[in-house]
């Protein structure tokens, strides 16, 4: 039926009428909605927002080789720069998600009237979203959906809260595209956007699931990624293997569509499966755990003062490590340790190694534990003064993974059955650093961070025995006492100074005394207590805690004569730092570990310098150098067992000192040389738990070959620049004689004259 020209020309009519009104009124509707008329409908981005868009950025931590050590994020973001982002990237994200990127001013008509005519007229599921690039990005970066924007009329219409937050959308997007360029666009898209697994931004998910950089992306791994864009978990290659597939195909088909990708290559391509290499990044991993643990407080307290956020300002940390000795460091621990804990358990084998001094298992010991734990305090709190629920259920089989030193093991135990499995476990703390600039080189708080944090280099403290002898020898030295100096090692009592008048009468490791004449060198060497403690009743225990902290130790030190045993707690790094200054000719520099701190754009907002203080002169520092290599040069000195390890008689120089406390509790190394200073402690999780013989416990056994595998392993490697050199000598003459037939000759004062005063080591008013 023919329509006649006055219905036609009234149809025509209503058309035009209706576009001009539709677009009228969706112009009345931006310009309402930019406006934010009588706060109907929210705020927009402001120009001064779209101008400095803020998103969350980690902090990146690197070590003194420009290796990335770790991150601090709630996001874990990284951006990187366009010439950064592989061409497959790009092609693969907008032949997907806006194939009229290039041509379109923020809002794609053409795709907006494709999505309404298949979603409204043709009724079809997939119609798709219609959102270009810019969109989706004003969505992430501004957040144009959430509270912060929503005005009256969305609050409770969903119709008007769709309109409105779509309106926004589009002019945002308009916006973004006069402020930026396209390649700054896509950028800043690929930077913000959540891939799943924790992975915002392109450079962590490359990271995450292939172990690769942005730049590097194959086109059927850019085709993953994109793929996960439009559902993280519902398209994840970890989760959904086979949904990812199919995604991934149709991003490819996008590719050929579009001419990013011909037809022989997408048929090659769709048939290849899904190669991930999948790591989630998390702080339990990685290299230096530990020392990122101890760093972190560091860090916060520095952004607390400062005002950036630790966790979102993109700051970049750089610290002293150095990636391939901290390698080093921990491969010498792994070694030794799952050597040493084989040991231990066999020593143990069907026996509880918690004893008391008379070697009796220590009652409810593990009971005690226990109730020290997360799960009981959780228990207690679910069940109140129930005790026998609380019992009830820490005696329950449960699953489990568990850390053995073949890897992490599925199991079924009871938690109290857990508790004792972990306390027959030995731990230990490492540090090296370099003396003469305070830089701590590696840093290992424990065996495994994630099963054990406590980190026994800062935070725990440990009685040294005979690693504290040094400092004792020290205080002698620098009231002119030679190493060349004789006492005979012999028992004697000496007068303790409390209310009572007891006497404190020392024993030597083996209970006999040689009646031997001694050099202070070579009794320190021998670790001679009757020696140590003939001199700390010269020099004044008071003298001998002020030399300490001269040397940096900083924990509390009782001035009593039993301190030249080491029975005063100390940590790794303490003693560490004390040894290094007589490498470094005396000054004390504090061991440090962040050198300075940049801000995103790469802006230097501070460098840090060490404290420092001259413990004791240059000379008298290179007297003690000499002393500490007594250890591996006089008969019958502790470290001799280095030669094990190659690292004696080959033109190199070594002090060194071991330690090993009551019941062999804990066991010490302490080493030095001309550029590095390290120590090691290897000990029970609590001291009743040790060796029961001194062959198994003593330092020379559980913690001296920590520090000899990590030094091996630092002078093969050529590109670190460790070589086998001596100690420089002194410029001026030394304050005692070193060379034991002078002073026999009568070169040196003799005892009775020896000075007993100095007026850098004066006992402090408060003894």
């Amino acid at each position: 039926m023919a329509i006649s020209k006055k219905i036609y020309s009234r149809l025509t009519a209503f058309f035009w009428i209706s576009f001009v009104c539709g677009i009228s009124f969706i112009a009345l509707c931006i310009y309402l909605v930019s406006i934010n008329y009588n706060n109907l409908f929210g705020k927009m981005p402001s120009l001064e927002k779209l101008e400095n868009p803020k998103s969350e950025v980690a902090s990146e931590l690197y070590t003194s080789d420009n290796v990335l050590l770790g991150k601090y994020y709630l996001e874990n973001r990284s951006p990187v720069e366009y010439e950064q982002i592989s061409p497959n990237m790009i092609n693969a994200l907008i032949a997907t998600e806006d194939a009229r990127f290039d041509e379109h001013s923020g809002i794609d008509l053409i795709g907006l009237f494709r999505v309404a005519i298949k979603s409204v007229l043709l009724r079809q599921d997939n119609a798709g979203g219609g959102s270009t690039i810019s969109q989706q990005l004003a969505k992430n970066l501004f957040e144009t959906r959430s509270t912060l924007y929503e005005g009256e009329l969305a609050k409770d219409n969903k119709i008007f809260r769709v309109v409105i937050n779509k309106t926004k959308e589009w002019i945002t997007a308009i916006n973004l595209e006069r402020a930026y360029t396209k390649k700054e666009i896509i950028t800043m898209y690929l930077n913000t956007v959540d891939f799943g697994s924790n992975a915002f931004g392109i450079k962590v998910a490359a990271k995450t699931f292939f172990n690769t950089t942005p730049d590097s992306l194959t086109i059927p791994q850019a085709a993953v990624l994109v793929g996960l864009l439009k559902a993280p978990t519902l398209y994840s290659p970890v989760l959904n293997p086979e949904n990812s597939l199919g995604r991934r195909n149709t991003v490819l088909e996008q590719m050929n569509k579009y001419g990013f990708l011909s037809q022989n290559k997408f048929d090659s391509l769709k048939q290849l499966p899904i190669t991930l290499k999948y790591n989630v990044e998390n702080h339990n991993k990685g290299l230096a755990t530990y020392f990122r643990g101890a760093i972190t407080d560091s860090l916060k307290v520095w952004c607390k003062k400062r005002g950036y956020d630790l966790y979102s300002d993109g700051l970049k940390v750089y610290c002293t490590i150095d990636s391939r000795m901290q390698k080093y460091a921990e491969e010498a621990v792994t070694e030794h340790m799952k050597d040493q804990q084989k040991k231990f358990f066999a020593h143990w084998k069907g026996k509880s190694p918690w004893i008391d001094e008379d070697k009796r298992v220590i009652k409810g010991f593990i009971e005690k534990a226990a109730k020290t734990t997360q799960r009981y305090r959780v228990l207690k709190k679910k069940f109140g003064t129930d005790t026998v629920s609380i019992w009830k259920a820490m005696n329950t089989k449960d699953t489990m993974r568990i850390f053995t030193w073949d890897g992490e093991k599925d199991t079924i135990m009871t938690p109290m059955d857990s508790i004792r499995y972990y306390k027959h476990f030995l731990h230990t703390g490492f540090m090296a650093m370099d003396p003469h600039t305070g830089h701590i080189k590696a840093w290992v708080g424990g065996i495994n961070f994630k099963h054990f944090q406590y980190d026994h280099v800062i935070q725990g403290k440990r009685q040294p025995g005979s690693t504290f002898k040094p400092i004792v020898y020290a205080t002698a030295i620098s009231f002119g006492y030679s190493p060349c100096y004789e006492v005979p090692d012999l028992p004697v009592a000496y007068p303790s100074g409390d209310e009572k008048n007891t006497t404190w009468a020392p024993k030597n490791s083996d209970g006999k005394f040689s009646g031997e004449i001694f050099t202070l060198r070579r009794a320190m060497a021998n670790s001679i207590n009757s020696i140590t403690a003939h001199l700390i009743h010269k020099v004044t225990p008071q003298r001998v805690v002020q030399m300490a902290r001269d040397l940096g130790i900083r924990s509390h030190l009782d001035p009593v004569y039993a301190l030249c045993l080491g029975v005063s707690d100390v940590s790794v790094y303490e003693l560490v730092g004390a040894y290094a200054a007589f490498a470094n000719k005396g000054v004390y520099i504090e061991p440090f570990f962040i050198t300075r701190i940049e801000d995103k754009n790469g802006n230097v907002l501070e460098e840090f310098v060490p404290k420092k203080n001259e413990a004791m002169s240059e000379e008298d520092a290179y007297a003690m150098v000499h002393m500490l290599k007594g250890a591996t040069e006089e008969k019958g000195g502790t470290a001799l067992g280095l030669n094990k390890w190659g690292l004696l008689w080959n033109g190199n120089e070594i002090g060194a000192k071991t330690g090993t406390t009551q019941n062999y509790s804990d066991g010490w190394f302490m080493g030095i040389t001309p550029l590095l200073a390290a120590g090691a402690w290897v000990g029970g999780e609590d001291r009743c738990i040790h060796f029961n013989y001194m062959d198994l416990g003593q330092g020379a056994r559980t913690a001296m070959p920590i520090w000899a595998l990590f030094m091996k392993k630092v002078y093969g490697d050529t590109t670190l620049g460790y070589k086998n050199e001596k100690f420089p000598e002194p410029e001026n003459p030394l304050h005692v004689e070193i060379d034991c037939k002078k002073y026999k000759q009568g070169l040196e004062f003799s005892f009775d004259s020896l000075p007993v005063t100095n007026q850098k080591h004066v006992i402090p008013s408060e003894w």
